[in-house]
């Protein structure tokens, strides 16, 4: 990263670091006890969190949980908001985040030897949800989700038509047999307790 870039990242901090919101109160309070420029404190807060994600007890969950609830409330901000470029970050984003859930759900035993998992994963889901050109899910979807999905889209179609048709004619077996047997004993002469 260009030298300028990183400036222009470290300036966009600490003028979110002084923002009014309920976490900006806290490092107010924390730089006022301490003495300690708040901007010092969410450096140290933030080596914290990669050491963590790197060896600690939870790793996992913490990740997730980094990669799941900041994007949902971002989902619903964007939802409410009438911007339609918001809503199509976020669409992106859990798309990518599916594809990426499914392809961990099969590789998951290999995932388990690689070190320091969770930290790079969390450093992938972060690269997912950057603002602007960074945005990582932009480009995955871009360059290899929609290629794939637009390759495959008539298949998939029809599948998803003829699975649907199946599902609906073996509902209407099972409840036309259902309901032609309400009120009939079963064929086996099962006796009822008294």
């Amino acid at each position: 990263m260009a030298a300028a870039e990183v400036k222009s990242y470290r300036e966009k901090l600490e003028k979110y670091l002084y923002e009014k919101n309920a976490f900006t109160d806290l490092l107010a309070t924390a730089e006022a006890k301490t003495g300690v420029k708040r901007v010092y404190i969410v450096y140290v807060l933030m080596s914290i969190l990669f050491l963590y994600l790197a060896v600690g007890y939870g790793a996992a969950f913490l990740c997730n949980l980094i990669g799941f609830v900041y994007p949902a409330y971002a989902s619903v901000k964007a939802i409410e908001s009438e911007r339609k470029e918001d809503d199509t970050q976020w669409l992106t984003y859990w798309v990518v985040y599916s594809v990426f859930g499914l392809a961990e759900f099969w590789f998951d035993i290999l995932l388990f030897w690689i070190p320091f998992y969770y930290l790079l994963k969390c450093l992938f889901l972060l690269y997912c949800m950057a603002p602007g050109s960074y945005n990582g899910s932009e480009m995955i979807y871009q360059r290899i989700i929609r290629p794939f999905v637009l390759r495959h889209q008539d298949k998939v179609d029809r599948f998803i038509d003829q699975a649907g048709k199946r599902a609906k004619e073996a509902l209407d077996t099972v409840l036309g047999t259902a309901m032609a047997n309400v009120g009939n004993p079963p064929a086996d002469g099962l006796k009822k307790e008294s």
